[in-house]
């Protein structure tokens, strides 16, 4: 008997390999959702990579009802994304800006589709945001515009009309860095101290998954983490 569903969006990536690897030590069924196939995960959706977001919402959709049948997900965790920099003058604003837009946007606002159709009641949506993004972010515009709308559609779900199911929450967590094999290849010489480990991460949703130290619902949950310890700032 499992302990519940959980669906990861972005369940290949770094962040998304460790909270299922975790959730299915847990006893949960834990479906993913990215452009591979996770290998420990119960139920694998493939999206095209360059599929539309109106394709990619429809085969997600039609494979989800397939797998899932009647029963419905005690959480959707979306930690799809990436990052990319530049102001508006740089050769590549627009493209990385558009890059994105997919990678963060697309992925919450499927994310959230996904949790008002499969979603418990009393259930919870987890999205991606970040610190920086609470601020300007001139050398990282595309970046940052992707993550702030992230910010306003967590508070939009939140609130009673935002569509989501009876009681169900939406909060997102704004890291600074992630401790990521990609981070340490780019950044060797960084003081990882300040990194918030991905192990931290699973297990806090692991917690707010069960309704243990849950904040209250639309929270922006800061991860701030110094000398390797990390806590939370919530608004």
């Amino acid at each position: 008997m499992a302990a519940g569903k959980v669906l990861v969006y972005g369940g290949k990536g770094a962040l998304g390999s460790t909270c299922i690897s975790l959730l299915s030590s847990q006893k949960y069924w834990v479906g993913s959702i990215d452009l591979t196939q996770n290998e420990n995960a119960n139920a694998n959706v493939i999206v095209e990579r360059d599929a539309t977001i109106l394709e990619q919402e429809t085969q997600i959709l039609k494979e989800l009802k397939s797998v899932l049948g009647s029963e419905k997900l005690d959480a959707v965790i979306c930690v799809a994304g990436g990052w990319a920099g530049g102001s508006s003058s740089s050769d590549d604003f627009v493209k990385n800006t558009d890059l994105m837009l997919k990678q963060s946007v697309w992925s919450s606002v499927l994310a959230s589709s996904i949790a008002s159709k499969f979603l418990k009641p009393g259930g919870i949506l987890v999205l991606t945001g970040a610190k920086a993004a609470l601020g300007p972010t001139p050398g990282m515009i595309g970046y940052g515009l992707a993550k702030a709308a992230i910010h306003h559609l967590t508070k939009s779900l939140a609130d009673e009309n935002g569509g989501l199911p009876t009681g169900a929450q939406a909060l997102s967590i704004l890291p600074v860095t992630l401790d990521t094999p990609m981070n340490r290849k780019w950044m060797p010489k960084a003081d990882t101290s300040t990194w918030t480990p991905l192990e931290f991460v699973a297990e806090l949703f692991s917690k707010w998954i069960k309704n243990e130290e849950r904040p209250p619902n639309g929270s922006l949950v800061q991860l701030n983490t110094k000398e390797n310890k990390t806590t939370l700032d919530i608004e």
